[in-house]
């Protein structure tokens, strides 16, 4: 996407188009991306917006993991994006995983 704006509309878009028989349906969506604290506003109406999306996106029933970043510059970026270090795209992708299981447990009864 060009942007952390894009990716909650990216995340619609591949939603709705799974409702057509020869488009790919998934069970869930990881987000990834990274807003760098630049010299205005703009950082923050791009981290509030793009969280809230997914957010909105999220308690209407779609299963994302959120891993856009939000930091003051390059450095914390790959600070936290490196596996060996704060891995948050795995994260992001284990919390999809986990709310995946969770949607399935819930269907068939916490038991299932």
């Amino acid at each position: 996407m060009p942007g952390a704006l894009e990716i909650p509309p990216a995340i619609a878009l591949a939603e709705e188009a799974g409702k057509f028989p020869t488009a790919p349906r998934y069970d869930g969506y990881v987000a990834l991306g990274v807003v760098i604290r630049g010299e205005t506003y703009h950082f923050e109406i791009v981290s509030d917006q793009s969280a809230a999306g997914i957010m909105t996106l999220g308690t209407r029933g779609l299963i994302i993991g959120n891993g856009v970043l939000t930091v003051e510059d390059e450095a914390q970026a790959w600070a936290r994006a490196r596996l060996s270090e704060g891995d948050k795209g795995g994260g992001a992708a284990r919390a999809c995983m986990d709310l995946i299981e969770l949607k399935r447990r819930l269907r068939l009864g916490l038991h299932g």
